[in-house]
């Protein structure tokens, strides 16, 4: 299943020197409903208004009403955790929305397309050019095969741009303690004792939400290859919960929390607790997505920051990003994709990449955001060393809420290593077992 995910093609089609540019893509399909009332396009999307994506859809959506003329976007900001937990009831109802933003991979968009909730967009990524401009490796998340495993199959969603987990730092804090950017592990455990001994925390976190998992899962990738990854995401092989990869990872968890790298009462913290502490300057460090940078450029004034690849690691937490879904239930097909093929054109790609965004079919000539140059390029050394991991979460229907439970336990002490590995790995195993792995 994995083989379409070649490393070098999504490095291909990611580079700035080969970003594709895109067709301009909205019909002009504003014809009123039978009923002779105007047409309503019902988005969902969870991306903040001053992050990359944010801008990006807004964008969007001034130019999609402009194009079509009579039709309305009823444009619902939901959070990522509500569309999370109830997108299977919310898509089964009368009240699903014509296109949203969903969360790719087998537990999430895999699970909808299992579940019969999404459309085929398979004629129309063909039709519309969506195959030519997310070759490769960016198709991945795109599709789904009859288990709901991602890499094979038919359409069920269109991701439009890249995201991968990175280091965050506080350049001004890193000045005042002597830390210079670490380029290796040992180093970086260096940078956090630094850090701690001068009574500074180090590392901003969130237990209540992704933010901790991903940290969790960024440790085992300092001691995974690329078989490993395979088989924990597409079960092209065994994966041992108590193995060197886990094991690792859950007890260097519980002793950074026990050496003060990462506060105990992050557990019962949320994402967004953890990225404004950081943006208020009370962190050096924050371990976290693309998703932020454009947050981060906008928000932050009163002091210089920067970021760099987590060291130690030729892997890293990362993919295509989120992907539009079409549910089955919807009335305005059309429109939404229309929609989905407004935001691959270059217009909206271009703004996206010089918000903080990684772009996937923009003109590279018009990046012309200094900072967005260096997330490109890092997103590019990453996907050249075929680093992107997917994220922890993706394996098994829930899997997410089963990872934020452990790793709070890892946080608050409340169990040990051994049995939070006991823990996530049994609906893992679960899972494997129901498709038939």
């Amino acid at each position: 299943m994995r083989k379409s995910r070649s490393a070098m093609r999504l490095a291909a089609a990611l580079a700035a020197g080969a970003l594709a540019l895109a067709a301009c893509g909205s019909g002009g399909g504003g014809e009123p409903a039978a009923d002779g009332e105007p047409r309503v396009l019902k988005l969902w999307h969870y991306e903040s208004a001053d992050s990359a994506m944010g801008k990006a859809w807004a964008e969007a959506i001034k130019k999609f009403e402009a194009s079509h003329p009579g039709v309305t976007v009823k444009f619902e900001e939901k959070s990522f955790e509500q569309i999370q937990k109830t997108a299977s009831m919310v898509l089964n109802s009368d009240e699903a929305p014509d296109i949203m933003e969903y969360n790719k991979g087998n537990a999430t968009a895999g699970l909808l397309s299992k579940q019969g909730l999404l459309a085929d967009l398979s004629e129309q990524a063909t039709k519309r050019g969506w195959d030519k401009l997310l070759p490769g490796g960016l198709q991945v998340t795109a599709k789904y095969d009859e288990r709901g495993v991602m890499g094979s199959g038919k359409w069920y969603g269109v991701p439009n741009y890249g995201e991968f987990v990175m280091v965050y730092y506080n350049k001004d804090l890193f000045d005042k303690h002597g830390v210079k950017v670490p380029t290796t592990f040992d180093e970086l455990t260096a940078a956090l004792d630094t850090f701690v001994k001068a009574k500074v925390t180090p590392i901003a976190s969130a237990g209540a939400e992704y933010p901790a998992q991903q940290i969790f899962y960024q440790l085992a990738l300092t001691k995974a290859q690329r078989p490993w990854v395979d088989a924990l995401q597409s079960y092209k092989g065994k994966v041992d919960f108590k193995g060197p990869e886990f094991a690792y990872a859950a007890q260097t968890m519980a002793d950074w929390v026990r050496k003060g790298y990462i506060a105990k009462d992050s557990g019962g913290l949320k994402a967004e607790d953890m990225g404004v502490a950081f943006m208020k300057g009370e962190y050096p460090i924050m371990i976290s997505g693309s998703w932020w940078y454009g947050r981060l450029a906008s928000e932050i004034k009163n002091f210089e920051w920067g970021h760099f690849l987590f060291p130690g690691a030729a892997l890293a937490p990362g993919s295509s990003g989120n992907v539009w879904v079409v549910p089955e239930k919807s009335e305005n097909k059309d429109l939404a994709y229309d929609f989905i093929d407004l935001t691959m054109s270059k217009d909206i790609q271009n703004l996206l990449g010089n918000s903080g965004g990684v772009p996937v079919a923009a003109d590279p000539a018009a990046i012309t955001d200094p900072k967005s140059k260096e997330l490109i390029e890092s997103f590019n050394k990453l996907t050249a060393a075929d680093g992107l991991a997917f994220y922890p979460d993706w394996p098994a229907p829930g899997y997410y809420d089963v990872l934020v439970a452990g790793v709070q336990n890892l946080v608050n002490g409340s169990k040990t290593p051994d049995q939070v590995l006991t823990e996530i790995a049994g609906p893992y195993e679960d899972n494997l077992a129901d498709i038939g792995g």
